[in-house]
């Protein structure tokens, strides 16, 4: 544990943390050691900031062009024995509460009937079945949502696919006032515990026996991405290239655009490849941070990592990633989360790398209005081609409404069809702060 450099108040709190801790009945004891091991972490005051000048931006052996990979073997032997060493985990810890749903997200529907979860399990049903290769899906758990998936999963009972669920940790939330765990006070229901982040995909896939299972299967590497991102389905050329080059980690990363500045970027750190958050910027450099001059990439939280190195590491404990403090209210007493991202685990690894992929990969649904772009099929067959809005403020569009080609958008545009009637833009016009009922307010 990180008690070495607590001062002597700090080690007070973490004696009386991990006597409360000891008494809590419904976590395991590795439960117990990895949560008290954070909390010292967190108290020992580990430098979360990075030395500005030494950043440097990553050359492309560090993060390498999508399109400088080498293509897939043609021979479909070989394909599948790149497959075989395969397994797809999804993160289904996270609930559909921002979009307004009870239970795991996975299970909204996304479009023509079909939810998250669906779409994951065909995308993989249709690899097995094309090269005869056996690709598990695991799916990792919280304990919000393992109850739900446990009974959606039977569905898949008769598809060519062993689909595996296991549960992260499930950490109490601390007492902001004493540091002390919140079910030890009575909050013994749900709201007493949290998740502690995706970067416990990693001791969890240790602790629970799936990790020497799949070992034992002869898998090498994982492909870990968020249930919501629909953009990662399994690239042949970047297993492909990982398996050749012996890359222990490899984080897939995209162009960001003005609508990305708060991801977390790659860099070169002292030699080694790093993730930088936003929580890690000195507050003079955030800007420098968010500017997608000299940040062009962000974390699509696509990753791929080795099997074996998950295991090495975790046994000597060695995954010590950032911790994201994350402050909440329950019943009017403050409490704080610690969590940790997969993301931030780049730097332990050795040869680990960032591809940069093109943003098709990257098509996460985090609200309803993503969602509406996804389920509205005909939606890019309205533009002749896409207007420009560099200089709008926003848009919104009601009923049937088509777009010409070569049309400007500025300012705050509203544009709305009467029930039953089409109304088409023309071609070239410049709509600027306009509201548009019918064709004579163009």
């Amino acid at each position: 544990m990180a008690t070495a450099t607590l001062n002597p108040t700090d080690t007070e709190k973490i004696s009386k943390l991990q006597s409360a801790v000891s008494r809590l009945n419904e976590i395991s004891d590795n439960e117990k050691s990895g949560f008290v091991k954070l909390v010292s972490r967190y108290l020992s005051g580990e430098a979360q900031h990075v030395e500005w000048s030494k950043i440097k931006t990553p050359t492309d052996e560090v993060v390498v062009p999508y399109d400088t990979l080498k293509p897939t073997p043609e021979d479909p032997t070989e394909t599948r024995k790149l497959l075989d060493k395969l397994v797809v985990l999804k993160l289904n810890g996270g609930l559909g509460t921002t979009m307004g749903c009870t239970g795991p997200k996975s299970v909204i529907e996304v479009r023509n009937g079909l939810t998250f979860l669906d779409l994951i399990v065909i995308q993989i049903e249709s690899l097995n079945s094309m090269y005869g290769c056996n690709v598990p899906l695991l799916l990792m758990n919280s304990f919000n949502t393992h109850d739900d998936t446990q009974k959606i999963v039977e569905k898949y009972s008769n598809s060519n696919i062993e689909i595996h669920t296991f549960n992260q940790s499930q950490y109490p939330r601390l007492v902001v006032e004493d540091f002390l765990p919140l079910p030890s006070k009575g909050q013994t229901g749900k709201d007493g515990w949290y998740p502690p982040g995706h970067g416990d995909v990693f001791p969890s896939l240790k602790n629970s026996g799936k990790l020497d299972a799949l070992l034992g299967q002869g898998k090498e590497y994982v492909f870990v991405a968020n249930a919501d991102n629909l953009g990662a389905i399994v690239d042949l050329k970047i297993l492909n290239h990982l398996v050749h080059n012996k890359n222990e980690y490899c984080m897939e990363v995209t162009p960001k655009t003005p609508a990305d500045v708060k991801g977390g970027t790659l860099i070169s750190y002292e030699g080694k490849v790093q993730l930088l958050e936003i929580a890690q910027v000195p507050d003079e450099h955030v800007n420098e941070f968010k500017s997608i001059e000299k940040f062009k990439i962000f974390n699509t939280n696509n990753l791929w990592v080795n099997l074996k190195a998950i295991k090495r590491l975790v046994e000597a404990d060695a995954l010590n990633m950032e911790i994201i403090p994350n402050p909440k209210e329950v019943d009017g007493v403050k409490v704080l989360q610690l969590e940790t991202a997969a993301g931030a685990a780049i730097r332990f690894f050795e040869k680990a790398i960032g591809i940069n992929v093109p943003r098709s990969r990257f098509l996460p649904v985090k609200a309803t209005s993503d969602l509406l772009l996804v389920q509205v099929g005909n939606f890019l067959s309205r533009f002749k081609s896409i207007p420009s809005i560099i200089e709008l403020d926003s848009l919104k569009v009601t009923g049937d409404v088509w777009f010409g080609s070569g049309i400007t958008l500025k300012g705050n545009v509203s544009i709305t069809a009467k029930a039953g009637v089409k109304l088409e833009i023309p071609g070239g016009v410049v709509l600027a702060n306009k509201v548009i009922n019918g064709p004579e307010d163009i």
